[in-house]
């Protein structure tokens, strides 16, 4: 997530931020009626007291308790291909986090096992499988989100983690962040990730072959929104700082 963009698998568009991005699906596979407007100047200010609790994944917000794992997770060689990264150092990860906690333009939530997760059986950084993102990805269209998923742990692949936790995200960026169109950027050879996004309702748009990437786009029409929102009737909204942290101190 943190660090070159994980999203297209390019890296391109955000290696001059080194936003590490996440990977559209890697080896995939209550409404709540205010928003903002647009991810804009309060994109992760708004989420981070944010849970979203599941039925497979939880969503928690990206804090530096989850750096080490993450920074564990980067660490392969498959994700390094995958995401166009480059190692960093730990010291560097903690930085990225905390430029990816004030950006923007972002977006991010971890994606934890619930089953795991729920009554604090264990700790965050326990029961972390991926990380989901939304970015906006035109400054002239902020209701246009880029979305992006990995699920980082191998054998949580092909069980509907990523299908859920994205569902979740779309859902999260309909009703609280504005978003009426979302693209996913996937590289040619990841067909099973292109596989969910065209369950997911998205259409292939556009296939640029010098990055070997395809664009997949969904415009959230009335009827593609009360469907998301009845793939996701089961997300509960709760509190990060209740839920996790002594004393209602939000760690950064």
């Amino acid at each position: 997530m943190r660090g070159r963009r994980r999203g297209s698998e390019s890296g391109r568009r955000w290696l001059p931020k080194g936003s590490r991005g996440a990977i559209p699906s890697l080896h995939l596979a209550g409404d709540a009626e205010w928003c903002v407007g647009s991810l804009g100047a309060e994109a992760m200010k708004i989420n981070q007291d944010t849970v979203l609790q599941g039925k497979r994944v939880t969503l928690v917000p990206y804090t530096s308790a989850h750096v080490p794992r993450y920074h564990e997770w980067m660490q392969s060689e498959e994700l390094q291909r995958l995401t166009a990264s480059e190692p960093l150092s730990l010291e560097q990860e903690y930085e990225m986090q905390r430029s990816w906690r004030d950006d923007t333009d972002k977006c991010t939530f971890i994606v934890l096992d619930t089953e795991r997760w729920s009554g604090q059986a264990c700790a965050d950084e326990d029961c972390m499988v991926g990380d989901v993102n939304l970015f906006l990805t035109d400054t002239e269209d902020p209701t246009l989100g880029e979305i992006e998923i990995m699920i980082a742990e191998p054998s949580y692949r092909g069980r509907g983690f990523g299908k859920e936790a994205t569902l979740m995200m779309m859902s999260y960026g309909v009703t609280h962040l504005g978003i009426t169109k979302f693209e996913a950027k996937i590289g040619q050879e990841n067909e099973a990730s292109i596989c969910m996004f065209k369950k997911l309702h998205f259409k292939e748009v556009a296939v640029n072959s010098i990055f070997q990437e395809v664009t997949l786009r969904l415009d959230v029409s009335d009827q593609e929104r009360r469907w998301l929102l009845e793939q996701t009737n089961h997300v509960e909204e709760k509190s990060y700082i209740e839920l996790k942290l002594p004393a209602g101190v939000l760690e950064t």
